[in-house]
């Protein structure tokens, strides 16, 4: 209940002090010579530029030109205040304030031009992501492997010999009859004949006989 109560003072102040102000601005500028439906829109223009200026600095805190209006909207809804406190004779306004009550409504325009239209703050970059140095790669050796016997000799794997009189097959040419062989599968679903395989290569037969043997068709 107490949080309402605040809040309800709170607009209660505001009401209050919004109405004064109007009116303060209204007999300001009845005093200086708009009269009728003039003098009304003083304070209408007054408020509104002062609520552009708020809400331009809502959005863009840095920027100097929503100060300036702000301060200049604020100026003249105080300065109407203070003016119609007995301080200023209503009677005998002076000249020059009836020339600034005059040609508030362009400096009033030109302000809530300029608020409207100029551009906001740019948004702040978003930070970048540093690349952390990569953790170095430890070798990991284990210590429980028995040492070797030096009195067992080492073995060593010998690879095949080709038989006796058989021909070389070319690593380029075995790659070429396997994409072959893979094709004629892919396409099929059945392995390539080996005599297919031989008529399109169209090699000796030991050549072919060689490569049939390397990619184990029948």
């Amino acid at each position: 209940m107490s949080r309402s109560i605040r809040v309800d003072a709170v607009l209660v102040q505001a009401v209050i002090a919004g109405a004064l102000s109007f009116a303060h601005l209204h007999d300001l500028a009845e005093a200086a010579g708009q009269t009728g439906w003039k003098a009304w829109a003083y304070p209408v223009s007054v408020d509104l530029l002062l609520v552009a200026a708020w809400r331009r600095l809502r959005t863009a805190r840095r920027d100097r030109s929503a100060w300036t209006w702000f301060v200049i909207a604020l100026f003249a809804s105080l300065g109407a205040n203070i003016a119609t406190a007995g301080l200023l004779d209503l009677a005998h306004v002076p000249a020059w304030l009836r020339i600034l009550v005059a040609g508030w409504p362009a400096l009033a325009f030109l302000g809530g031009t300029l608020l409207v239209h100029s551009p906001t703050e740019p948004a702040a970059p978003a930070a970048q992501p540093v690349d952390e140095p990569a953790a170095p790669e430890v070798e990991m050796h284990r210590t429980d492997e028995p040492a070797p016997d030096p009195s067992v000799p080492e073995l060593t794997l010998v690879p095949p010999k080709p038989a006796p009189g058989a021909p070389v097959v070319p690593a380029a040419l075995l790659d070429h009859a396997r994409k072959i062989a893979d094709a004629y599968r892919a396409s099929t679903g059945a392995p390539m004949p080996a005599d297919a395989l031989t008529a399109r290569l169209q090699l000796p037969a030991p050549m072919a006989d060689a490569i049939t043997a390397e990619l184990q068709l029948t």
